[in-house]
């Protein structure tokens, strides 16, 4: 407001000077003097400030964003979340990959001790192998499958079976309990049972067979030796 304060002073000291009858100055002095004059060079410095400070004094109107344009950052907001998004399901599927890759595709049954084997025993066949350990021993599915049994079955108390992708089946009996459902899916390594004494059997202990996709009961022997893994 400096400008206009001094332009204020000056017109009222011309104004005081003409009222307290100061004529001693020189006519020519008198003359020059116009009050229209003085009002505008007012006037003019009071515009000049106005616009100096802004208007009214008070800050410039905050610039008001285009619709459109805040539209286009909420697309580039989304596309980056978008981006994000994939690239930690993509890490996430690359990772489970591996995982998938590391697992084991086949593991024996269960630990113990290899007592009986596949063919002729007792006047009969023993259409399996039988792994003895303590009871309560855990028992594994000895490759990815689906459960198709798990329930009482004669001669084995309780069994379990588990199908596998090819159409094998592999029997699991004598078994103390069942730590799965029927119907659900498994991988190999996962526990299905616990050893036990279950139906005619003369101490705790797993009774294994395979069953071919033909329903044909097989030595388990050979076929577990192909897949890298044997209990004797």
């Amino acid at each position: 407001m400096v400008v206009a304060a001094v332009a204020a002073g000056a017109f009222a000291a011309a104004g005081q000077s003409l009222a307290a009858g100061e004529g001693h100055a020189a006519p020519d002095q008198r003359d020059d003097f116009n009050p229209a004059d003085a009002s505008a060079s007012f006037n003019t410095a009071m515009a000049e400030q106005a616009t100096y400070d802004g208007v009214g004094g008070s800050a410039p109107a905050p610039a008001m964003i285009p619709i459109a344009q805040a539209t286009d950052v909420s697309a580039e907001v989304e596309k980056l979340n978008k981006s994000e998004r994939f690239t930690q399901e993509r890490e996430a599927a690359r990772r489970a990959a591996e995982e998938a890759a590391r697992a084991p595709k086949f593991v024996l049954p269960t630990s113990g001790i290899f007592t009986s084997g596949f063919g002729g025993r007792w006047g009969t066949t023993h259409y399996g192998i039988d792994i003895a350990n303590s009871k309560g021993t855990p028992i594994y599915s000895v490759a990815d499958g689906t459960v198709i049994e798990a329930g009482p079955a004669s001669g084995f108390g309780l069994w379990v079976r588990v199908q596998h992708e090819d159409g094998t089946i592999t029997v699991y009996g004598h078994v103390n309990t069942i730590t799965i459902n029927e119907g659900e899916k498994v991988k190999a390594g996962d526990q299905i049972a616990t050893m036990g004494n279950r139906g005619f059997s003369t101490g705790p202990h797993l009774h294994f067979e395979v069953w071919n996709s033909s329903g044909k009961k097989i030595n388990p022997l050979p076929w577990m030796q192909a897949r890298g893994i044997s209990p004797a």
